[in-house]
């Protein structure tokens, strides 16, 4: 069961701890981040190979709040995933 902890968070840019969730998650977070505009770092941050809970770092260009970003990238891997589910069962119904 995943829990997120908010590790560190200023005024353009925050920490999140994801725990009970893989490193892989966290790179497809990190990857849909990159594409807005208002990111300047996207990061997973792996801090020791026996510290297995995988972290995001989110720091913004400009003084703006990274949980808009985040949360837009969220939607948007939602919708990605919305569109697999309908592809996957319209496939094995062919």
């Amino acid at each position: 069961m995943m829990k997120l902890s908010l590790i560190k968070k200023d005024d353009n840019s925050m920490v999140i701890e994801f725990k009970g969730e893989s490193f892989s998650f966290v790179n497809l977070i990190e990857e849909e981040l990159w594409k807005s505009k208002n990111i300047d770092e996207a990061a997973c941050i792996k801090e020791h190979p026996y510290m297995v809970e995988p972290k995001l770092y989110i720091k913004m260009k400009a003084k703006k709040s990274p949980e808009v970003d985040l949360k837009k990238a969220i939607k948007r891997i939602q919708a990605q995933l919305n569109e697999l589910k309908k592809k996957f069962t319209k496939a094995l119904k062919d």
